[in-house]
């Protein structure tokens, strides 16, 4: 049964693979117009915002890109079939406006459409000027234009009349392929920016082969929403691995300085998509920005996470249901980053373990404040606003010695699986139970407690590919309740391992009280108004 375990674990934890392209080492900076301005931003607001990121002193922290979002492009070709603009919009032309960006020390980024339209924001009823069938005309007009980005979105990917689709009836992977093909071929460097909505879960095609970044998720907005947040967050957890210079999960575009997220949630938002390695792509109105706004995107300590030469992502490492999370990854100088978020809706002391990262203490630093804690030893508590964050960045740490465990196979015949939950053959060796909760349950029996019993961390490998598009009671997460000898069950919230059924996460961790002494222990998995998570197995901590 291990080598079994072995097996599918590999195919849920594949290394990145990047598009040797020799562009976007680290993750692009810049700022698009899609959340400001949605499809109706006019050449005078892109030449100023051009301004603003100079003369507000971000382009000189690493923001460089003005891209263009929908709503510049034109309704029909020109009599050789090539690529137009809107000349209401863009009255002195693509080229003029690109010359424009780049003598102020820029890059210039287009967008366009891998279907037979573009993406709009009136329902589909723009007819924007879509790539698919012109690949090759359309990137070498954009080279010709100076473009040094181009953003490819999914509308009308299927037909002429079907304007969004999230479960297509055709493989989207070619659209993008052969655009990556043709922007190859004009030699020109041009960052490829795939938007296909996490459409077919990208980052296992592998997207790294195909662009230089991929969204894993549907629109963060507008509007901003904390729930936004916590969905596409869920989204990432299974893929941060595929992350890596030259290929980048994108979390979308970024909502700091928008109405909808309060100071500290905002604070959140750009830490975690600096840290996940995101691409930052600024989407406010700039002419006029806050004080607070300007804090959060010029804070140079969070940047460096973004644009650590490693190119190594934060991973999920634990969540306290309903308390916080703890995600942590490695830095280029040797040091560790981590990244806690507070998910109750007010603000209170959040104790972080240091054992949930590997370490029985480190010297840390607080990189929101640019304050040094010293050395942390065991826990650190710190103060969090609701819906905040605490990111850190740990060096010198002594590693602690990790927990042993007793696997339980969620099949075996020693267990009992009622109301409705039945097993599941993934492959030749690996069964899981599914159809857990509304009714359904899985009892463990004969769990060893130990010598005294009392609290025991239990590790957790299931599968749960229920991903979605739109903001749920759990986006991108299922619930399940956990009762040990009949005691009140605990809610755990598992995010999603997949956008299938056939891919394991593997050592989610929860502890748990009421373990007696001995192999007389029953733990029992349900949930009483929806489904939980398929299981293959259950740790239990010697």
């Amino acid at each position: 049964m291990l080598s079994s375990w072995l097996s599918i674990v590999v195919v849920s934890t594949s290394k990145a693979l990047a598009l040797s392209n020799g562009l976007a080492s680290t993750p692009p900076m810049g700022w698009n117009s899609y959340n400001a301005f949605s499809c109706a931003t006019t050449e005078a607001q892109y030449k100023a915002t051009a301004q603003r990121l100079v003369s507000l002193g971000l382009s000189s922290l690493g923001y460089e890109y003005l891209n263009l979002d929908c709503g510049w492009q034109g309704k029909t070709r020109n009599a050789s079939g090539g690529f137009t603009w809107d000349t209401t919009t863009i009255p002195s032309g693509i080229p003029a406006l690109s010359s424009f960006v780049h003598n102020l020390g820029l890059k210039f980024g287009l967008y366009s459409d891998g279907g037979y339209f573009a993406c709009d924001f009136v329902g589909g009823t723009a007819k924007y000027i879509g790539s698919l069938g012109f690949e090759t005309s359309d990137a070498e007009t954009f080279a010709s234009w100076g473009a040094d980005y181009l953003k490819y979105d999914n509308c009308y990917a299927v037909s002429p009349t079907d304007f969004v689709d999230f479960n297509p009836p055709i493989q989207i992977e070619p659209h993008y392929v052969t655009m990556r093909d043709a922007l190859n071929a004009t030699r020109r460097p041009i960052v490829f920016s795939i938007c296909e909505w996490g459409v077919q879960d990208p980052a296992r095609w592998p997207a790294g082969a195909v662009g230089n970044s991929w969204r894993i998720s549907n629109d963060i907005g507008p509007p901003a929403s904390w729930d936004n947040l916590f969905r596409i967050i869920n989204q990432v957890v299974p893929i941060t691995q595929f992350a890596g210079p030259g290929a980048w999960n994108d979390l979308d575009l970024l909502e700091v300085g928008n109405s909808g997220l309060s100071t500290a949630e905002q604070q959140t938002h750009f830490a975690f998509w600096a840290a996940a390695k995101s691409p930052l792509l600024i989407s406010t109105d700039l002419t006029n920005p806050t004080a607070a706004t300007l804090d959060i995107l010029k804070n140079t300590r969070i940047i460096a996470l973004s644009q650590d030469s490693l190119g190594k992502s934060i991973s999920f490492k634990r969540r306290y249901t309903n308390d916080h999370d703890v995600w942590a990854g490695p830095l280029a100088d040797g040091s560790t980053v981590v990244v806690l978020i507070n998910w109750q809706n007010s603000a209170r002391s959040l104790v972080f373990n240091l054992a949930d990262v590997g370490f029985a203490s480190a010297d840390a630093v607080d990189l929101i404040e640019g304050t040094s804690l010293g050395k942390l030893t065991t826990t650190y508590t710190a103060t969090v606003a609701a819906h905040g964050s605490v990111v850190l960045k740990l060096s010198g740490a002594t590693i602690v010695a990790p927990l042993s465990f007793t696997f339980y196979d969620a099949a075996a015949s020693t267990n009992t699986i009622a109301g409705g939950a039945t097993t599941r053959v993934v492959n030749s060796s690996v069964t899981v139970v599914g159809f857990i909760g509304n009714g359904g349950t899985l009892s463990f029996h004969n769990v060893d407690g130990g010598t005294s019993g009392g609290t025991k961390t239990l590790a957790l490998d299931y599968i749960n590919g229920d991903f979605t598009m739109t903001n749920t009671e759990c986006s991108n997460c299922r619930n399940a309740f956990i009762s040990v000898n009949g005691g009140a069950a605990v809610q755990v919230q598992m995010p999603i391992s997949a956008q299938s059924w056939d891919i394991l996460f593997s050592g989610y961790l929860v502890s748990l009280s009421g373990f007696k002494a001995g192999k007389a222990n029953t733990v029992q998995i349900s949930n009483p108004g929806a489904f939980a998570p398929d299981f293959y197995r259950m740790g239990v901590s010697i």
